[in-house]
């Protein structure tokens, strides 16, 4: 808002200088011989003009408008007079002095009174413009930092009731399975607070998520996950596909074949695409439980993220549920690879 205002004032004083050189040619062209009076009583009534109705105007709101009429006749009665002081004319007669005043009164001061109006409803209108976008996009980073806040307790809830499981059943796991959640919440505490991650980091966090998920199946992996393109140059926000993952497993068979979710991440150009696709179990009768945050989340905050570059599409079929996502124009940036303590 302040660098707005820093413009307006370098524009008043750009085109004031502007206007201060007009007369100078004007008057010289003419000849005149009192070319320096002139100008200096020409830019002092049109300024006092300019400025008094301006500032005027900013405070008509607080007065009543029998007073904001009042103040501004004093401005228009008072205005001729600093051209006439510095005229050199301006006191030969008395006639003289009516005349000058007259003309002036005439030409300068409604055609600045009605620029200084003009300048006024201008300058108000690119501010409140301004404040409302910075309104807007506060009113944006605050929604999504509460549906940001809400993927955390529901994550960790369902992650710390299978370490407890682990842990009751004193399974030889339980200390890998703490050390995968602190590479988790690793990854949600420190980094996951940027605007956007590298796409390869999201990828990691989905591997250790399913690192920790896979410490429940003594079978081989049952996740295929498969990546394709370049992940590391890409951007996206982050925790955008955790629910994803999570719903595959939740509401799934209990008893997983290897490979039975199939999840793929690729990059083609600057557009994104996620597929996930899982059997459905007894319970999957809704992907969402009741009071449940996961998917409304995720479709709000992607319609906030990516209004109008995303798409997602869920199908159920052949006893399956597939999600697909897919995000476009994406920005490539590029990112320095960090090694992260507590990562595997």
């Amino acid at each position: 808002m302040n660098r707005i205002k820093k413009i307006f004032k370098l524009v008043h004083l750009a085109l004031w200088t502007l206007f201060g050189l007009l007369i100078v040619l004007q008057l010289n062209s003419d000849e005149h011989l009192q070319w320096r009076a002139v100008t200096a009583g020409t830019l002092l009534t049109c300024m006092y003009v300019f400025y008094s109705h301006f500032y005027l105007l900013k405070y008509s709101a607080k007065r009543k408008k029998r007073d904001y009429f009042l103040l501004l006749a004093g401005i228009i009665v008072t205005g001729p007079i600093p051209f006439v002081i510095f005229h050199p004319s301006g006191f030969a007669s008395a006639g003289a002095f009516q005349d000058y005043y007259l003309m002036t009164l005439v030409t300068a001061v409604p055609v600045f009174t009605f620029l200084s109006w003009l300048a006024r409803v201008t300058e108000n209108l690119v501010l409140n413009t301004v404040l409302k976008e910075q309104l807007e996009k506060q009113a944006v980073q605050t929604e999504l930092s509460y549906l940001k806040s809400q993927i955390d307790p529901h994550f960790l809830f369902n992650t710390l009731n299978n370490i407890h499981t682990l842990v009751y059943k004193q399974a030889a796991t339980a200390p890998e399975a703490v050390l995968r959640l602190a590479s988790l919440m690793r990854y949600m505490i420190y980094e996951s607070n940027a605007p956007t991650v590298p796409l390869f980091r999201e990828i990691t966090y989905l591997q250790d998520y399913i690192s920790l998920q896979q410490l429940r199946y003594r079978k081989h992996p049952i996740v295929d996950l498969e990546i394709k393109g370049e992940t590391a140059s890409i951007a996206i926000a982050p925790l955008l596909f955790i629910h994803f993952l999570e719903n595959a497993y939740k509401h799934s068979p209990s008893d997983l074949a290897p490979g039975a979710i199939q999840l793929q991440v690729e990059v083609r150009e600057n557009t994104l695409i996620f597929r996930i696709r899982n059997p459905i179990g007894r319970n999957a009768g809704a992907l969402q439980e009741s009071g449940g945050i996961g998917l409304p989340n995720i479709k709000k905050r992607l319609q906030l993220l990516y209004p109008h570059s995303h798409t997602l599409e869920t199908d159920e079929n052949d006893g399956h549920y597939t999600v697909l996502l897919k995000i476009k124009d994406l920005h490539i940036q590029p990112h320095e690879r960090k090694d992260h303590l507590l990562h595997y």
